[in-house]
């Protein structure tokens, strides 16, 4: 089995329950989880966008990602240390690869 494999409904719920886990998490930053995963909230939302085809902007996949205007999730959240930058440096090239 693949993921291709799992009916649409069983996906998006988990979707929703991994998207719902990142909104009670909020102390898991965005450059953490780009550090350990290379991906993170910003990538889920992009994600989000582009399987909308168009029918969801920017700011609004990020809303739903997010749980609240993403502006307002970035001015709770401190600034990323140079350890923190580091690691998501070191994991986006992973990405590239």
């Amino acid at each position: 089995m693949t993921i291709d494999d799992i009916d649409d409904k069983v996906a998006a719920a988990a979707f929703r329950r991994l998207v719902r886990h990142l909104q009670h998490r909020d102390d898991a930053q965005n450059v953490d989880l780009m550090g350990l995963a290379g991906f993170c909230r910003n990538c889920l939302s992009d994600w989000v966008g582009e399987a909308a085809e168009g029918t969801l902007d920017k700011d609004a996949a990020r809303e739903a990602v997010y749980g609240m205007p993403y502006a307002q999730w970035k001015a709770q959240q401190p600034p990323a240390t140079p350890e923190q930058l580091a690691r998501m440096d070191a994991s986006v090239a992973k990405n590239k690869a």
